[in-house]
């Protein structure tokens, strides 16, 4: 009996470990670490400050859990349309559907389901108006993926509309309006985000259009004036709504955002690929000091009530 009882346990740690291994697949294909991006949604919310109303806390969260999977269907149709591409980059081979560990009917699958429950979860929510929205998110990234990603500016300019996007669906899901000074805060951060994801994947690949076909387009130089423009442009719509605030305790989160942005170059001029979460995931500095202008705008939002 007692080998038997060894093969039976070894056989379920052997199934466990698969069930994990797919589990970690399909983690990467839906790419959950990039979730983070999405708590965008509940920027609106927070500046309004009504985040403790709960009746709103629960849209906004359930918004958020919309646009992740809404997300991770772009992420999906990328991994699909790129992967001849990507089973030659020495990283994204590794990827679930060009590593063959997911196969391109199963993640077309997987694709439909989060499609569904997306748009299930926003229509809930907040009626047409997020679903319109969601699905504007997923046809302008559709529309990158099948061609223009490969359009210098075009390329950089739908990166953006992401990230506005989800501000803009933060905004309807929680009914609260924002403030022009905060919309401008991010599309003008999205863009230094973009360009210096591109400069980073230049420095690092090369323009050749090996990995990126749109690289051959961009220079170094372009990218970095364009990429710093953005910054300053970042720095002084912050500080125009910081200004536009009654009170001047707001000012004190003026030069922490500057050395957040300061921090943040400092590490996409080194070795970082320039996405953003990684480079944010791989400082502890950097993770410090957002957790310290968190912390600071909790204070004069919520407990203050400035």
């Amino acid at each position: 009996m007692w080998p038997e009882e060894v093969n039976s346990s070894a056989s379920r740690i052997m199934r466990f470990i698969r069930g994990a291994m797919r589990m970690r697949s399909f983690s990467k294909l839906l790419r959950v670490k990039h979730w983070v991006k999405n708590i965008l949604v509940a920027v609106p919310l927070f500046f309004s400050q009504n985040l403790l109303q709960m009746d709103i806390w629960k849209s906004t969260v359930l918004g958020f859990i919309a646009f992740s999977l809404i997300s991770s269907c772009v992420y999906i149709i990328n991994d699909i349309q790129d992967v001849d591409k990507d089973r030659m980059h020495p990283k994204k081979k590794f990827r679930p559907i060009a590593s063959g560990k997911i196969t391109v009917k199963s993640a077309y699958f997987i694709f439909a389901i989060c499609l569904c429950v997306s748009i299930t979860i926003s229509y809930t929510i907040a009626s047409m108006n997020a679903v319109v929205i969601v699905l504007l998110y997923l046809f302008l990234n559709i529309a990158y993926s099948k061609g223009l990603k490969n359009k210098a500016l075009i390329d950089v300019v739908i990166l953006t509309s992401g990230f506005f996007l989800r501000v803009v669906y933060g905004a309807v899901i929680s009914h609260v309006e924002i403030s022009a000074w905060l919309y401008l805060t991010v599309i003008s951060g999205a863009f230094y985000l973009g360009f210096g994801k591109r400069r980073n994947e230049m420095q690092q690949q090369g323009n050749d259009g090996t990995t990126r076909k749109v690289l051959k387009s961009y220079s170094l130089s372009f990218l970095d004036k364009n990429m710093y423009v953005c910054l300053a442009l970042t720095n002084m719509f912050y500080a125009l709504w910081a200004t536009s605030k009654e009170s001047q305790a707001y000012f004190i989160s003026v030069p922490l955002v500057m050395i957040i942005f300061m921090q943040y170059s400092l590490d996409i001029e080194g070795d970082s690929d320039g996405d953003p979460v990684e480079v944010i995931g791989q400082d502890r500095t950097l993770i410090c000091l957002v957790l310290l202008y968190a912390a600071l705008m909790v204070t004069l939002l919520y407990i203050l009530r400035l």
